[in-house]
């Protein structure tokens, strides 16, 4: 059986193309006919027609810092939960850290991520331990690794505080072209942190972070790649490439934009929360474990500082750093709650709603956000939209509006701190794989 999405908006940044179009999928998953403008593509009785109204279809989002939890805690989430939670959030695929228990740290681990995650309607990219279990002492087997197709490395959820020992990473992962995914924290000013360190967290007589851990981490290793090139210490065909994960202050982000007028292999994400929310609703909300996570949330100053570098390019991609917990894990005092929260499932209405909805971005740069750029520095394979190309796209509607109820999440965790929120823009689902799944099903009404 065909399926025929008729009357679509198709924008697909790697294509330049914006325009409205009908397009029919065989059913061997190839994109078969794409007839431009406002006509119909005529339906044999097997087809299915699926009338998107001027809906979009845009290349298959993809998150690339998400926590699934298996192996190891699957009372918080699990691999086919977390696929669920995607198609939710209209992503057809995810970059998973590797911070499990075990840590993927070896192929073992990835070959086990890879066997089940065969028949999951979403793409499941391992990213693999940069150290033995993250302890940021001993190199993983990066080369294995490359060998079963990782392509980036990540201590997540700790940075290499060892400056010789993340010298070293540097220089292996460049001879196997990784991408190098850093959690930048020096921990030796984090410790027993809570919340962001200021005016919020004195009132509330918790322990902050100073948001100068971030940069302090970044600094070094930027000065770290300079000097790696600056005395040829790499593979010369492939310098270093480095990524910041879930940036979220002023002084790392200038830290990037000075890198990358240098000319170094920068690239950054930010979280939908960092762009949302500040340390002042934590300080407002009534039950805070579900606003607790790492980096914590800054100040106004810092997420305008975020939303400046979004709107100016210096942000390369929006990520969720989907952080799955249970309820007791979260509904307790600040200072005992898990750090990290939920975001697959509001990351399209959250950009669409804080970004584009105020004109800070383009709905083309969120796809290249969300989609195209994430890909492209994970060094996966582009989508295209073209006439025997596979078929992996998102569904979106931007001008849907919902509300986040915690009955409607996929997830096995509910740790947002947006129930309960108005939100415009949502994923109507996903084809990939051959396939074509309703983000929709058994939802109740929003």
């Amino acid at each position: 059986m065909s399926i025929i999405f008729q009357h679509s908006r198709i924008l697909s940044p790697a294509d330049n193309l914006d325009t409205v179009a009908s397009l029919k999928v065989s059913d061997t998953g190839l994109i078969e006919t794409i007839v431009p403008g406002n006509g119909a593509i005529a339906a044999s009785d097997d087809d299915r027609i699926i009338d998107m109204h001027g809906k979009m279809l845009v290349p298959g989002l993809f998150d690339m810092h998400c926590h699934f939890r298996e192996p190891g805690q699957e009372y918080k989430e699990t691999l086919a939960t977390g696929a669920e939670a995607a198609v939710s959030g209209g992503f057809t695929g995810v970059a998973l850290m590797p911070n499990t228990r075990p840590v993927i740290d070896s192929p073992p681990g990835v070959a086990y991520i890879r066997h089940h995650a065969a028949e999951l309607p979403v793409d499941l990219e391992v990213v693999g331990a940069m150290t033995i279990e993250s302890r940021g002492e001993t190199l993983s087997p990066f080369g294995k690794f490359r060998s079963y197709g990782v392509t980036a490395i990540s201590d997540d959820g700790t940075a290499i505080q060892n400056s010789h020992i993340m010298r070293l990473a540097f220089e292996y992962a460049s001879n196997f072209d990784l991408l190098v995914i850093q959690h930048c924290e020096d921990k030796s000013l984090t410790q027993g942190g809570v919340m962001n360190e200021g005016r919020f967290s004195t009132i509330l007589g918790l322990k902050g972070i100073p948001d100068a851990a971030e940069a302090i981490i970044l600094a070094r290793d930027l000065h770290l790649m300079r000097y790696l090139q600056q005395h040829k210490l790499h593979d010369p065909l492939n310098p270093p490439r480095y990524h910041v994960a879930h940036i979220s202050t002023k002084a790392a982000l200038e830290l990037v934009r000075q890198a990358k007028a240098e000319g170094l292999k920068v690239t950054c994400e930010v979280t939908p929360h960092h762009f949302t929310l500040t340390d002042e609703d934590l300080f407002r909300a009534e039950s805070k474990g579900n606003f607790i996570m790492k980096p914590p949330l800054c100040s106004a100053e810092n997420r305008q500082a975020v939303l400046d570098a979004i709107m100016d390019g210096t942000i390369d991609v929006i990520a969720t750093d989907h952080a799955p917990h249970a309820a007791h894990e979260k509904e307790c005092p600040p200072d005992q709650a898990m750090f990290g929260i939920t975001g697959l499932e509001t990351a399209v209405g959250l950009t669409v709603s804080e970004l584009v909805s105020t004109g800070i971005i383009t709905m083309r740069r969120a796809v290249e956000m969300l989609s195209v750029n994430p890909r492209t520095i994970m060094n996966l394979p582009p989508i295209r939209f073209r006439e025997g190309e596979k078929a992996n796209f998102t569904l979106l509607d931007p001008d849907r509006e919902w509300t986040v109820l915690k009955e409607n999440l996929k997830s096995k965790s509910h740790n947002t701190p947006f129930i309960g929120r108005r939100l415009q823009g949502k994923a109507v689902g996903i084809f990939h794989k051959g396939r074509y799944t309703d983000s929709f099903a058994n939802e109740s009404a929003g």
